[in-house]
């Protein structure tokens, strides 16, 4: 199994990272920009976490997300930009920066 992270902040995405890894023992792809998570998707994932804003506000997840839900991808948006969230992904898991340990392992089990 595969898990990609899409995370420009480097301690957030160790972060995620070391929760995924603690808890199943699926392979983390990380990804700090769009480029970098549409090449890990087209090597095939399982699951994955997004954050929405990626380091500048030009540059979203949201056209990877789209994706995502096109393949019938399971996702959650882990972001502290949840409220600029379209409607369209109103369905999707959210967790709200700063999370807890928890929050994220309780979304994992979507992965399966």
């Amino acid at each position: 199994m595969k898990i990609l992270i899409v995370e420009d902040e480097p301690i957030i995405a160790l972060d995620l990272e070391e929760i995924v890894q603690n808890r199943s023992k699926a392979e983390v792809l990380l990804a700090s920009n769009l480029l970098e998570a549409f090449q890990m998707l087209d090597e095939g994932v399982d699951f994955a976490l997004l954050d929405i804003n990626l380091g500048c506000p030009e540059e979203t997840s949201l056209p990877l997300a789209q994706r995502l839900l096109r393949d019938q991808v399971p996702f959650c948006f882990v972001s502290s930009s949840l409220d600029r969230l379209p409607e369209s992904f109103g369905a999707i898991p959210q967790i709200n920066k700063p999370f807890e340990a928890r929050e994220v392992e309780n979304v994992l089990p979507l992965a399966a």
